[in-house]
């Protein structure tokens, strides 16, 4: 699994959002770009400061996430 250690949030950065260490790139960013169509080659060709390895941190960030959020089912 991609280690989280890639992603920081610090509150003054970006507002507080989730960003690949190092950059004022959110991980929404990244993943709106790959959500959008564009192939994790174009992506880190658009942001050469990014590596495979913090795309896959973007992904894991995400997915962890999503197995923490909770389901209240409709009344």
């Amino acid at each position: 699994m991609a280690s989280l250690d890639r992603i920081s949030i610090d509150p003054t950065v970006r507002f507080g959002r989730a960003c690949v260490r190092g950059t004022r790139l959110t991980v929404g960013e990244v993943l709106e770009h790959m959500a959008g169509g564009m192939s994790e080659p174009e992506v880190l060709a658009r942001f050469p400061q990014l590596t495979h390895e913090d795309v896959l941190a973007c992904l894991a960030y995400a997915a962890e996430r999503e197995r923490r959020t909770l389901s209240i089912p409709a009344a």
